[in-house]
């Protein structure tokens, strides 16, 4: 039954850092465009606050000297080229620094919500992308009608705040046509930059609730199932079932060559036959070495080796458990047991001596 609820679209479970991490390096990241929107309208504002009374005062000089001798302009031939070429070098000149603050803008607003972020896999062209069923899908789906709506929201709430300043001036408004340009400029220099700073405000709350609402929103998308975390586990932690064989198949090669090792031994200490270990003593060494060790069907096995190869079995109970708790194979006998295992080899080496 618990297994059953297991369902691979119950995707209750927080993200693990690598589904993040995956998500991440595919480009999928969460992403405001109303924090874009903020740094875009910040930077026209402060461009328009630092720069925009020289901006202005070089487009009245350009307009003015434009509007004075526009009847005696040349316009033939490459006359009407260079007056073009001219008016947009003014123009390009005038704006260049609140143009540049406007592309510093689009990539800071970026870079502060995720950060350097390349990614090829958003820009790969996929099918999905360019079938009609599939754009159809996406045009009604559940982000896009909300994204529709936000936009609406948004349109009501800045449109409103932007005519609660301007609506005061209303009357203002239609005697504009009648400004000279040497008015006309700072004027609309002021209004613009009260209407900018009523936007900025009401976008700023905006941006921070649509931050927090697309990372809410991201978060939720990137839950896991219990399906998806075991399969994680699998990728990082090797597949149980995997892990379990090849430990298998090392026990069964170190059995394999520690039982090779047993007809180099000296003697086979045993229990007698839950427990044997086969340890190996030459002169010159500072220790016994143990060869071998086992008990049960692995012991009997190691005493049959012993018999075969004509290795002296010594039936010691307690040395042969104590050995097999504290030494591995190939390791040397702990010096607490140098005394009991002297006078086994002792006892073997004067049972080698009697033969000969």
């Amino acid at each position: 039954m618990a297994e059953g609820g297991d369902d691979s679209d119950d995707r209750s479970q927080e993200p693990t850092q690598k589904k993040l991490d995956d998500a991440r390096k595919r480009g999928d990241v969460p992403k405001s465009l109303e924090v874009n929107t903020w740094f875009l309208l910040t930077a026209g504002t402060l461009a328009l606050l630092m720069f925009g009374a020289d901006a202005a005062r070089q487009l009245t000089i350009t307009l003015k000297i434009f509007m004075t001798n526009m009847a005696s302009m040349p316009i033939e031939g490459n006359a009407l080229i260079k007056l073009t070429l001219d008016l947009g070098i003014a123009v390009i000149s005038a704006l260049a620094l609140p143009l540049l603050f406007l592309v510093a803008a689009a990539i800071l607003g970026n870079v502060v919500q995720n950060g350097l972020l390349y990614s090829m896999e958003s820009i790969t062209p996929k099918f999905s992308k360019v079938s009609p069923i599939a754009g159809f899908g996406r045009l009604f789906s559940k982000q896009s009608l909300m994204n529709f709506a936000k936009g609406i929201a948004k349109l009501i709430i800045v449109g409103t705040a932007v005519v609660w300043v301007v609506w005061p001036r209303r009357e203002e408004l239609g005697l504009l046509v009648l400004l000279d340009p040497n008015q006309l400029t700072p004027y609309s220099h002021e209004l613009m930059g009260s209407m900018l700073k009523t936007a900025l405000a009401v976008l700023t709350v905006l941006a921070l609730a649509d931050w927090f609402y697309q990372r809410h929103s991201w978060m939720e998308r990137q839950k896991m199932s219990f399906k998806e975390l075991k399969e994680e586990y699998k990728q990082l932690e090797g597949d149980p079932a995997i892990k379990a064989k090849i430990r298998q198949l090392r026990m069964q090669r170190s059995r394999k060559r520690m039982m090779q090792n047993v007809p180099q031994a000296s003697v086979i200490i045993t229990n007698p036959t839950h427990y044997a270990v086969a340890l190996k003593y030459d002169a010159g060494m500072n220790a016994p070495l143990c060869l071998a060790k086992g008990v049960d069907a692995l012991a009997l096995r190691i005493r049959a080796a012993g018999t075969e190869h004509d290795i002296p079995i010594v039936e010691n109970p307690p040395l042969a458990r104590a050995l097999y708790a504290s030494v591995e194979v190939d390791e040397e006998v702990p010096a607490e047991h140098y005394k009991a295992v002297a006078e086994v080899i002792g006892y073997v080496m004067n049972l080698k001596k009697r033969r000969w």
